[in-house]
């Protein structure tokens, strides 16, 4: 089996020197708990200056600062606040609100020449999402979208087992994940509103799994998507011990479930929970005409994989497995997510997460919301942008 391991092996690539001749000026909308990581990596970039941030709750944002030792820094009571404060000269942007604030702040922020690292979800709706890739497209500047994963060695494992036609043409996939009980509420209820979150575990984790097996198998255009979704859970009083309040205040879905067709003639079988009566709705599992890939589940989705990926396939006629070793990640994902954004500013390449691809994947997960209220399947409409 060695021979076909070393198909797969690949160096980490070594750690780049960094001009630290011109910082970038950075700036970052909404304080809540993910633009944590985003602080703090920015921090550790020598080439990079905090100088704005950006929340709709007076105090937050100065909070935030004093609690990671931001210094130096201009606070702002909203996202067109800091962009509109030229004096800033802003290089680039954070938007780290909940989702439903995602679009506007985005497309606010390319309007007014600035780069954007927009964390996932990409948005709630298509038409967002649109509304982002039009503004993107407009403005000459990048958007890339905050899935840190695909820099975990094991992801890019995936991606070349694939792309190195050892399962031949992929016909099916098998994919999700989820949580037996994790509903994000330690941090208040914006996940969990229709207001502010829009959309539940589908958009939040979902995303993930989606991007997971979409990016290995490059993204092919989905066509057409038969939803389902649920609030069992989060509608329980019960399941918020100190916060009943909370069951009157869901309303996304907390369970999600899918059939997506993709171009050259794939099916996704997807299915994602914030909460649910299993540990895990299953291995993710990439079937093909040379190979199968089951790809362990976690047993809180988290980005990565739960074990040691297995290709089932036939050597001289007999039927084999070969285990991928779990691969070890040099480094933060999270921190070479905001590292290759910088990069990708710093040298006019490409976003190293695009929403063109990104575009695909909220396609997706609108369809199964809009076919889940409406009951069937629906056809997924795609503009060219």
């Amino acid at each position: 089996m060695g021979n076909i391991l070393d198909k797969f092996k690949e160096v980490q690539e070594e750690k780049k020197e960094i001009d630290t001749s011109k910082k970038l000026r950075v700036g970052i909308i909404g304080t809540g708990w993910i633009a944590e990581p985003h602080a703090t990596s920015y921090m550790k970039m020598p080439d990079v200056e905090i100088v704005g941030l950006a929340d709709l709750i007076p105090g937050k944002a100065e909070a935030f600062a004093a609690r990671l030792g931001i210094s130096g820094v201009k606070f702002y009571g909203s996202h067109k606040e800091m962009l509109d404060d030229e004096s800033l000269n802003l290089d680039a942007v954070s938007v780290c609100t909940y989702n439903c604030q995602h679009e506007p702040c985005t497309t606010y922020a390319l309007k007014k020449g600035v780069n954007v690292m927009l964390e996932k979800p990409m948005c709630v709706t298509m038409e967002e999402a649109i509304a982002i890739c039009k503004a993107e497209k407009e403005s000459g500047k990048i958007v890339s979208v905050g899935f840190q994963p695909r820099f975990d060695e094991n992801m890019k494992m995936l991606k070349r087992i694939v792309e190195s036609g050892e399962l031949g043409q992929i016909y099916y996939i098998q994919t999700g994940g989820g949580r037996r009980r994790g509903i994000p509420t330690p941090f208040g209820t914006t996940f969990i509103e229709k207001e502010t979150g829009g959309i539940g575990a589908l958009g939040d984790i979902g995303c993930y799994s989606l991007d997971m097996v979409m990016n290995a198998i490059g993204y092919p255009k989905p066509l057409t998507v038969t939803g389902y979704k649920s609030d069992f859970f989060g509608k329980r009083p019960d399941y918020y011990p100190g916060h009943p309040e909370y069951a009157e205040k869901f309303g996304v879905d907390d369970f999600a479930a899918g059939f997506i067709r993709l171009e050259g003639g794939i099916v996704i079988d997807f299915r994602i929970a914030w909460a649910m009566n299993i540990d895990t709705p299953g291995d993710t599992v990439i079937l093909g005409t040379k190979g199968g890939l089951r790809i362990p589940s976690t047993e809180c989705w988290n980005g990565s994989i739960g074990g040691p990926m297995t290709i089932y396939h036939e050597v001289a006629g007999d039927q084999v497995e070969t285990k991928i070793p779990v691969r070890s990640t040099n480094g933060s994902v999270f921190e070479m997510k905001i590292r290759s954004f910088l990069d990708a500013i710093k040298s006019g390449a490409p976003a190293p997460v695009p929403t063109s691809q990104i575009l695909y994947n909220q396609a997706i997960l609108s369809g199964i919301a809009t076919s889940a209220e409406l009951g069937h399947e629906i056809e997924i409409q795609i503009p060219e942008i």
